[in-house]
């Protein structure tokens, strides 16, 4: 431990899961049904279909509900050229935008391209952005 630096301990008392806001039921099927993001104390989980992001909890820097989105921008999974930032959309009304503090891996199967950012469009965003941000508060 680095002088001077206190380390405490993150808790997370409950899971939570927060379905993608999915406005057609074809869809939902599509995607299946263990999409969706998870956050408890293992970490952080976001599946789409096949696509996952996963990284433990001490690696999440914050998180805003963002939108509405363009169509264009907020549907699908979409690979941002301009950050690199990962986009799993169902929906142009809104979402919640991560932020992580080392890139993590999930546009590609292989791992190479890293995402410094995820925006999920979850059916209750600013929910979730408030127990992530309570996470790195307490971090």
């Amino acid at each position: 431990m680095t002088a001077g630096v206190e380390r405490r301990t993150v808790v997370v008392h409950h899971r939570l899961h927060a379905d993608f806001a999915v406005p057609f039921p074809w869809l939902q099927r599509l995607l299946g049904p263990n999409s969706g993001l998870e956050l408890d104390t293992g970490g952080l989980r976001v599946r789409f279909g096949p696509w996952l992001v996963e990284t433990p909890l001490g690696n999440l820097a914050g998180a805003e509900a963002t939108g509405p989105y363009h169509a264009l921008r907020g549907l699908g999974v979409r690979l941002s050229l301009a950050d690199r930032g990962l986009t799993f959309g169902t929906t142009t009304r809104g979402g919640v935008c991560l932020r992580f503090r080392e890139p993590v891996a999930g546009i590609d199967p292989w791992g190479r391209i890293r995402h410094p950012g995820l925006t999920v469009t979850v059916a209750e965003p600013e929910l979730v952005a408030e127990a992530i941000n309570r996470i790195v508060a307490g971090s």
